[in-house]
């Protein structure tokens, strides 16, 4: 598989009551596709966020925002544009970052996490210095991390509500 050059095409969700961040790395082929995160339908971020939040499983991408805006949740990814071959975030290489501090400054943004270890080390990478926000590490929900199950994610994503 070849490298493409890829920008991120669609805007982070926030507002100004947001209080929690939570970062990917970049959005999937089947996001991309879909134009909004999580597009997967193996990826068990929305069951996990609708579990914790006690709501159904939203459908709709306005479903979705508005279930995020309900519970204070901001959503976005660390990178705004890279080459990458398909979905692999091990072939993620010439990071753009996204401006994450601009949504923290124009948001009620306290605590930011990240779904995965590459948008962890991403944003320890290149965007720490410019939020003096530090990252909390939760397992990711992608269904490339089949070892963790969703128990286990509930048990440790529980803390984005804390």
């Amino acid at each position: 598989m070849e490298y493409t050059h890829v920008v991120h095409e669609f805007a982070p969700v926030y507002d100004a009551d947001s209080t929690v961040l939570i970062l990917g790395s970049f959005p999937s082929v089947k996001s991309r596709e879909q134009q909004f995160y999580y597009g997967h339908p193996r990826n068990r971020f929305w069951k996990v966020i609708a579990e914790l939040c006690n709501e159904p499983v939203p459908e709709s991408i306005a479903d979705k925002k508005a279930l995020l805006h309900r519970h204070h949740i901001a959503l976005w990814d660390v990178i705004a544009e890279c080459d990458i071959k398909g979905s692999s975030d091990s072939s993620i290489r010439n990071v753009i970052p996204n401006d994450i501090p601009k949504i923290i400054t124009r948001s009620s943004i306290t605590a930011v996490y990240a779904n995965g270890r590459k948008a962890y080390d991403l944003y320890q990478k290149y965007v720490y210095d410019n939020t003096g926000l530090p990252i909390a590490l939760l397992p990711s929900t992608s269904p490339a991390n089949a070892a963790c199950s969703f128990t286990q994610l509930l048990n440790t994503w529980n803390r984005i509500l804390n």
